[in-house]
């Protein structure tokens, strides 16, 4: 049984991978903006459950699968969809993309914590048909460290990680020394909790173990 992941997200990959893993990795293509404005307000859990709903949606769109050379119904297993988002003082933020916006997001979070919300959205398409979806979101509380030096924060900005992640941290990489500790799930932190997919898998009648190939 399969796992087709539709994210080109390394951090989500190497989670997947470290647990037994290794997807099919397809990128879903959705214009985030545009559905997020569609939306209307929406609260940081609502907005990354909806993103993480049609990414894997997106995925079974013979545009979308095709240009990774797959026809819909190749996609024979589980089709998992995430997003992730922070937010500091009732203020949702995504990648900051622009190393002065991640610098300002750095100074202004250091010394303070914040919740780090993931959406994820769960396909059975087992078979290659269409045979229901379930999904949730989880969250979980980042504490960062009061002494960080802005020549630090520099610097760490310099290595471009924090501009295309949601918050502008990592904690599997460069900006795990910055960060004290974490109240939840950390894989949460990651972009994917691997005991939410687990339970989702389950809930949809499939079996955990069996998407182990590595």
């Amino acid at each position: 049984m399969r796992l087709i992941l539709a994210s080109t997200s390394p951090a989500r990959l190497a989670t997947l991978r470290a647990v037994g893993i290794d997807p099919v990795a397809i990128a879903p293509l959705v214009d985030e903006d545009a559905a997020v404005a569609a939306a209307g307000p929406l609260t940081a859990a609502e907005m990354v459950q909806l993103l993480a709903r049609l990414k894997a949606e997106a995925v079974l769109d013979p545009g979308v699968c095709g240009g990774a050379g797959f026809a819909p119904s190749d996609l024979d297993g589980f089709i998992l969809g995430g997003d992730s988002a922070f937010e500091l003082d009732g203020t949702v933020y995504g990648k900051p993309h622009e190393p002065s916006i991640a610098r300002e997001r750095w100074l202004a979070q250091r010394g303070r914590s914040g919740v780090l919300h993931s959406g994820h959205w769960l396909i059975d398409h087992r078979g290659g048909e269409l045979r229901g979806a379930v999904g949730r979101s989880s969250s979980a509380v980042v504490h960062f460290a009061d002494d960080i030096e802005e020549s630090e924060i520099d610097a760490y900005i310099a290595t471009g990680e924090p501009l295309t992640v949601a918050g502008a941290f990592t904690i599997d990489s460069k900006g795990a020394g910055f960060i004290e500790r974490i109240e939840g799930d950390p894989h949460t932190v990651v972009g994917l909790s691997v005991p939410l997919v687990r339970k989702l898998v389950h809930e949809l009648g499939g079996r955990w173990t069996e998407l182990w190939n590595r």
